[in-house]
């Protein structure tokens, strides 16, 4: 009944790295894969700011206006005086 003994495990070859994988560089692996899906979104959020068009204008602010290439065009309240 003991708890705490040997598991049998088969020899088992992953892409993930197989039973209890833990591997030498998790940090450094870990960091690359949050920089590359930063630079992803960044550049998602690039293409999204660039093609955002509102042919009718909203009933009230929208936060992302404040960014937005063609919002004064889109929304005659927001001209600049």
């Amino acid at each position: 009944m003991g708890g705490g003994g040997w598991f049998y495990v088969p020899k088992v070859w992953s892409p993930s790295g197989g039973w209890w994988a833990t591997p030498k560089a998790w940090k450094a692996n870990t960091a690359a894969a949050f920089v590359a899906i930063g630079v992803a979104s960044l550049m998602v959020g690039t293409v999204s700011i660039s093609k955002e068009r509102r042919p009718i204008p909203p009933a009230w602010r929208i936060p992302s206006q404040s960014w937005a290439v063609h919002a004064e065009v889109d929304d005659p309240r927001l001209a600049k005086k």
